[in-house]
């Protein structure tokens, strides 16, 4: 027995000490180089995953790399009783790109945590700092169907599946569900007691939906009368990946939030997460109200200053928007191809999901045999989430693989 497979075996002998919550795995990467990763065969893959949308710039970036040397040689970790300039660096960056990107016109201050549920636990948070401040009973949260937040209690509490929800009930108290893209379920649901409306503008456990823009610009005007924090969960299509900066980015300010998240491709893989919000939401907050042991830390937040600084860029983006509609294209073509197995191609950017009329499990098994590595949205549903500058060849080699792994399951047609 190959060297290998005995460190595959003893992987598999190690995955016993993990949580049952993990599957056990069937590929072990040891190596990843921008759209390629490499597994303990030396099997190639062209990643159309990018780490659940982490790994924007792709895989061991030069410059992200050559950052992580240089900090991890200066200062680890000193917390924010003791920190570095880069978390500072990072939140004014963050304001200020943010504001020129078309987003939220008023982003004010900014909290660091570690990941994406944790920007949004800190973001209703604050909602409620928000809504006390107001009245004492200003605390319901508005959260909508086919939504997801996080893994975490109050982030699982507005996130709407249930299958996620169930096994620990009772969750957090006060908060509704609405159905999204039907402004009059929210209008019989908010009242002068609700503190928050939170939202994905483009849906990705959800089956990546983009949320009507219309309905958005509606949402806000509600949140405005009712004195509701709107807040808008980028943590998966943000940085970039809509081909704007943030997915808000393209409304006009009368759909902008009061507070939005970060995460994911904020530090190309670096653990972060970035809660923005207003004026009127920072007035509020108090010193210890809210803190993170590892949020801003310096690696984290030295990246992300790198990574926004380059994806903000505006060529950089146009890129981005071009790379989207030959990707839109190649699967458009499938489409047409299985017209009875491909229902639907959507989404937003290079944030795309091509809907089956069967089940996506044996088709992104076979993609993987085939040499691409992507998954699974619910039951019937294809997620596409390559970097976003991935090269076009390796862009239309990924998309000619799923015609393959098409033609090998249906037959071609």
């Amino acid at each position: 027995m190959s060297q290998q497979a005995l460190k595959f075996e003893e992987v598999l002998e190690n995955s016993k000490c993990m949580v049952a919550s993990y599957r056990t795995p069937s590929v072990v990467m040891v190596k990843g180089e921008g759209s390629y990763l490499w597994d303990m065969d030396n099997q190639k893959y062209i990643d159309f995953f990018a780490g659940i949308a982490v790994n924007s710039l792709g895989h061991c970036d030069p410059e992200v790399t050559q950052i992580i040397h240089e900090q991890s040689s200066l200062l680890l970790h000193s917390s924010f009783a003791c920190p570095t300039e880069w978390p500072y660096a990072l939140a004014a960056k963050l304001v200020e790109k943010t504001k020129e990107s078309g987003g939220m016109y008023n982003a004010s201050s900014v909290f660091f945590s570690n990941s994406g549920a944790e920007a949004n636990e800190a973001a209703l948070k604050f909602a409620r700092r928000w809504g006390k401040s107001i009245a004492e009973d200003k605390h319901e949260i508005i959260c909508f169907s086919t939504s997801f937040h996080g893994r975490t209690f109050g982030a699982l509490s507005v996130t709407s599946k249930l299958k996620y929800q169930e096994p620990f009930t009772p969750l957090v108290p006060g908060v509704k569900q609405a159905q999204v893209g039907d402004i009059e379920s929210v209008k019989k649901l908010i009242s002068e007691k609700t503190c928050a409306v939170i939202i994905e503008p483009v849906q990705g456990e959800g089956g990546v939906r983009p949320v009507d823009e219309d309905f958005l610009i509606e949402l806000k005007k509600l949140c405005t009368k009712y004195q509701a924090a709107l807040i808008y969960d980028e943590v998966q299509v943000g940085v970039g990946r809509s081909g704007t900066l943030w997915a808000h980015s393209k409304l006009p300010k009368e759909g902008h939030p009061d507070i939005f998240t970060s995460a994911k491709a904020l530090a190309n893989g670096c653990p972060i997460g970035a809660t923005i919000i207003s004026p009127e939401i920072n007035e509020v907050l108090q010193p210890a109200d809210h803190g993170s042991t590892f949020g801003g830390n310096p690696i984290s937040t030295r990246v992300a200053c790198n990574v926004l600084d380059r994806i903000s860029n505006k060529q950089f983006l146009e890129d981005v928007q071009r790379k989207a509609k030959l990707l839109q294209s190649g699967l458009s073509q499938l489409q047409t191809k299985y017209p009875g197995i491909v229902e639907d191609v959507r989404g937003s950017g290079l944030m795309m999901g091509m809907e089956l009329t069967v089940e996506a499990k044996p088709v992104v098994a076979k993609a993987r045999e085939f040499g691409l590595v992507t998954t699974v949205v619910g039951d019937n549903i294809v997620r596409l989430l390559p970097a976003l500058n991935i090269p076009d060849d390796v862009l239309l080699e990924g998309v000619s693989i799923l015609e393959r792994t098409l033609d090998a399951l249906f037959g071609t047609k």
